[in-house]
């Protein structure tokens, strides 16, 4: 049986998840948690959910990563100029 014989077919996707888009990857996982809160399904089919979900979240966050590693933050001079950039840093 393959990781995604119990996953319906909303989820069982041919797109392998790192290939998935952020935007497709969260519409997913925003499924699959709609899905497991329901408690509609089986034991069986939860915890295949569970674990694609989980897979997806990384692929979300590893996304969100990259992102914020690209945003750069405008140096600018006293007059207001933009003089240069340095690298996003949060907190």
């Amino acid at each position: 049986m393959t990781p995604n014989a119990c996953l319906p077919h909303s989820y069982a996707m041919d797109i392998p998840i790192e290939e998935l888009t952020f935007e497709a990857a969260l519409k997913e996982l925003e499924g699959i948690v709609s899905r497991l809160e329901s408690g509609d399904a089986p034991l069986d089919q939860a915890i295949a959910l569970y674990e694609r979900g989980d897979r997806l979240r990384r692929r979300c966050d590893d996304r969100l990563n990259a992102a914020q590693a690209r945003i750069e933050a405008i140096r600018a001079d006293g007059e207001g100029r933009a003089i240069g950039t340095q690298p996003f840093v949060a907190g």
